[in-house]
């Protein structure tokens, strides 16, 4: 999805961290580190001030990146094994009740 060409982008907020700026949606390239890696990643959402040039990252983009980045993604999931449940079809009835009193 390109921000830029969403209804969106030619939104503006007013910034938190100046009294003047306006923040505006932008690609730009994000920087993390993982473990002692530094990662980029381009065209990366994001609000930015037009004034400060403070940074608020996209949370659904940021909360996507962190599950691909994570050392466990791409690894099968550990199922735990159930003990096998009886199969309530099958109930072993010995004595069907009587009904003469």
């Amino acid at each position: 999805m390109n921000e830029l060409h969403s209804p969106l982008a030619s939104r503006t907020i007013p910034c938190n961290e100046c009294p003047a700026g306006v923040m505006h949606s932008r690609h730009i390239t994000y920087f993390t580190w993982l473990g002692e890696e530094l990662v980029t990643v381009p065209n990366f959402p994001a609000w930015v001030c037009d004034m400060c040039g403070k940074r608020e990252y996209d949370e659904r983009a940021v909360t996507l990146l962190s599950m691909l980045l994570n050392p466990e993604a791409g690894k099968p999931t550990r199922r735990v094994k159930r003990a096998p449940q009886p199969d309530p079809r099958k109930r072993n009835i010995s004595h069907p009740r009587s009904t003469d009193g």
